[in-house]
């Protein structure tokens, strides 16, 4: 069963290399997450919101749709490579 916060594992993996825990807070607050914090100090992240945020849904979608056009900065710098090695 998966608790209803992120861990302090999972948000040490989130913030890899950030040990402070005011500057985790402030790295996922930069992420775009809500933040909270315990009484110990430590950030309190809402599963909900982290899925929300930075879901699989999310990076999964980012995968399948490369930014830009691939294919026609492919075609007009192979053509326009092409054609100066030609014309060399």
């Amino acid at each position: 069963m998966e608790l209803p916060f992120l861990t302090d594992a999972e948000i040490a993996g989130i913030c890899d290399g950030v040990k402070m825990p005011s500057a985790q807070r402030r790295h996922l607050k930069r992420l775009g997450l809500h933040v909270e914090q315990k009484p110990n100090g430590r950030p309190l992240v809402a599963r909900s919101e982290f899925e929300r945020v930075l879901g699989a849904a999310r990076l999964s979608d980012a995968r399948k749709q490369p930014a830009g056009d691939v294919a026609a900065l492919r075609a007009r710098w192979g053509n326009r490579n092409g054609a100066q090695a030609q014309g060399r």
